[in-house]
């Protein structure tokens, strides 16, 4: 496509527009399924709890994220008489501009990705560690004790499972070799058991996936670490003195993180487009068939841990964070880099 806009346009102008197209092919689908989700997540809860979930607006209800979007649009912004208003407004911004700025080197099958970069995963983690910043910003500018103690708590949390999360990676690198995210998924080809597509599969890794699951909710502060907006206790956390758009901002963006994490346990863990198998005729489906059940799979966990497990307190968060996640996490690059150096490359 980008050679085709840059024959009619020239180099630069067709080379803007080709990548602006692929842009908005990740962002719109993106910003749709969090409306989609949403509704899928209410009604999973409402299953487990014996309720019916949205059903009113359209049929099953399946129009009721936009109603609510429609609601929130229509509202009016109201900022608080003493808070900072510039870094008021620009918080929900950083945190929903910053979960669509990852989407851009996850690939959705062999060759579909916006730029496949040899550092994918490195820009990942980067780019997530930023995401803390609109919750801290959104915190202080409020200039209200609620939403300052969950900017507190969001760093806190975010930073510590950070760290853990990030060793956990080291030991997927070590065994792929690489940081490309196209590497990473073609590593994963036959790798379990010699016939299944995942890392999971291997004994080694097995932990460190489902370790890296459990991170992913405490990274997107979903339950049982929603500590940063704990209604019971902080009214509604970081978000208390937001309302219309700015409101709606937060939630895309907290959404989006979500989805994202449960792309990455796909891509890092599970194959991402790779059907489960390495049988041939299961190569017929396309690749973003598979990722898309993958992540879809991904979020039917997240919803199901919101609805049955309760909520940490916040020491049993931070212990879980340092004291369990960090010295299992730093063990185990210490075996997978002792085992690649005994089986790999032989030393």
């Amino acid at each position: 496509m980008t050679e085709f806009f840059q024959s009619s346009l020239g180099f630069g102008w067709g080379w803007f527009v080709a990548n602006l197209i692929f842009i908005l092919l990740i962002a719109l689908p993106v910003m749709l399924a969090v409306a989609i989700v949403i509704y899928v997540d209410r009604k999973i809860w409402a299953s487990m709890a014996l309720r019916r979930g949205p059903n009113v607006v359209g049929p099953f209800g399946i129009l009721q994220s936009f109603a609510d979007a429609l609601k929130v649009f229509l509202q009016e912004t109201i900022i608080p008489s003493g808070a900072n208003k510039g870094l008021f407004l620009i918080a929900p911004i950083i945190t929903f501009t910053v979960a669509l700025m990852a989407w851009a080197v996850i690939p959705f099958d062999a060759g579909m990705v916006l730029a496949d970069i040899n550092v994918g995963l490195l820009y990942i983690f980067a780019i997530s560690s930023l995401g803390v910043y609109g919750v801290i910003v959104a915190g202080w500018a409020s200039n209200s004790k609620y939403p300052f103690f969950s900017a507190l708590r969001a760093a806190a949390q975010m930073i510590s499972y950070e760290v853990s999360s990030g060793f956990i990676i080291i030991t997927v690198v070590l065994w792929a070799g690489t940081f490309n995210m196209t590497g990473l998924v073609v590593a994963q080809q036959g790798h379990g058991l010699g016939f299944v597509n995942a890392f999971g599969f291997n004994l080694l890794l097995f932990p460190m996936a489902v370790m890296f699951l459990i991170s992913s909710l405490a990274e997107t502060a979903r339950a049982p670490f929603d500590l940063t907006e704990a209604e019971s206790e902080l009214v509604a956390g970081y978000q208390t003195e937001y309302s219309s758009m700015a409101f709606a901002l937060f939630w895309l963006g907290e959404y989006a993180n979500v989805l994202l994490m449960c792309t990455l346990n796909a891509v890092l863990f599970w194959g991402g487009w790779l059907p489960p198998v390495d049988w041939e005729p299961l190569y017929a489906v396309p690749g973003i068939v598979w990722l898309i059940l993958k992540i879809c799979i991904f979020f039917f966990i997240f919803s199901w841990v919101k609805a049955t497990v309760p909520r940490y307190r916040y020491d049993q968060l931070m212990r879980l964070g340092w004291k369990i996640f960090l010295p299992m996490s730093l063990i185990w690059v210490v075996l997978v880099s002792g085992y690649l150096m005994l089986t790999r490359y032989g030393v």
